[in-house]
């Protein structure tokens, strides 16, 4: 695996995460991209949650799915659960991870963050997963 792209819909939270998360864990062996459909902004727990880790997501911006250069990637993860993911055209190996939108939850901010770090937990759990196939 040489270019790996994380799609969401609004690269805002669950994309940002585990870009942050796989840079971290494949170094510079790894190009790794995030983008989204409707990109919007990143999300500050997304940012919280990475934070905790020794991971800095603050000069992260949302990207669209159109500004990456297929011939970059050769494996794409989406991340969608609840809502139509992206599609990316070119010729990249597909894994799906139907991981819940932290950005939806609701309650206070301690709660909120705690959805966004189960979110972040599990896509670090599968990492090692993207070297095996």
């Amino acid at each position: 695996m040489n270019g790996l792209l994380f799609l969401c819909v609004a690269n805002s939270a669950r994309s940002q995460m585990a870009e942050g998360l796989a840079r971290a864990h494949f170094g510079d062996s790894v190009r790794v991209q995030s983008a989204g459909s409707a990109p919007s902004r990143v999300n500050p727990l997304a940012v919280a949650a990475l934070a905790e880790l020794g991971i800095d997501l603050s000069a992260h911006t949302s990207k669209s799915v159109d500004t990456i250069d297929p011939a970059t990637v050769d494996t794409v993860v989406t991340l969608c659960a609840e809502e139509v993911c992206p599609v990316f055209l070119g010729k990249a190996r597909r894994i799906h991870w139907p991981l819940p939108d932290p950005a939806g939850a609701e309650g206070s901010e301690e709660e909120r963050l705690a959805r966004f770090r189960d979110v972040r937990d599990e896509i670090r759990r599968r990492l090692p997963s993207l070297l095996a196939g």
